[in-house]
């Protein structure tokens, strides 16, 4: 099973301008990314199909995974290595029964150990916990302690941690166990996002 490796998991911002989404992309794969999940809420189904192939070329030349973020839909039209599912998306065995054995399906959890076990039996390749500091994307959600990635442990699946995370208190998340760590705004709204994500994904020392 293609399970992602430790590092950095970039999460892209919400916007209308491609051809800016890839030069940033472009920046923070260059950086060290290791995983990119495209996430779009607010696009028509058009613009989101022209962004995810776009991203989906892209992260092939690099050699990086390419997540959907809750569209198996559009996972499947583009080829996308896998998809990430949440609360209110489909469920963990729908993902894995469209997508097939050798996609890559992750599971947010939020502040939930036992929602965590509950991914993995379903067939969920990692987990994601968050947020674990106060988000700008999504500033409503259920603070995650950072005591969670040591327990999770026992899942035998990587641990993602989400969620205001930036290169300046990223070092804790990654002690706590977190394999990996999912960004937005700490890398794709930095001044410079390549070494923004340098930095993140350097924290790693199989990255």
């Amino acid at each position: 099973m293609n399970r992602p490796p430790c590092g950095l998991y970039a999460i892209t911002p919400e916007t209308s301008d491609t051809e800016h989404l890839l030069q940033q992309t472009q920046a923070v794969l260059a950086g060290g990314a290791c995983v990119l999940q495209y996430r779009s809420k607010l696009a028509d189904g058009l613009l989101r199909r022209t962004q995810a192939e776009v991203l989906q070329t892209l992260c092939r030349r690099h050699g990086v995974l390419f997540i959907v973020n809750d569209d198996l839909g559009l996972a499947e039209a583009v080829g996308a290595d896998g998809v990430h599912v949440g609360r209110d998306d489909a469920a963990v065995t729908e993902a894995r029964q469209r997508l097939g054995r050798a996609a890559v399906v992750g599971a947010s959890c939020y502040d939930s150990l036992e929602r965590a076990r509950e991914a993995v039996r379903a067939g969920a390749d990692y987990v994601a916990f968050g947020a674990v500091h106060p988000s700008t994307t999504k500033p409503g959600a259920p603070r995650a302690p950072l005591a969670l990635f040591a327990a999770a442990r026992e899942l035998g699946v990587p641990r993602v941690a989400i969620g205001g995370i930036r290169p300046d208190n990223a070092a804790a998340v990654v002690a706590a166990g977190a394999d990996l760590l999912a960004v937005v705004d700490g890398v794709f709204g930095a001044a410079d996002p390549r070494a923004a994500a340098a930095l993140l994904a350097g924290l790693y020392p199989c990255a």
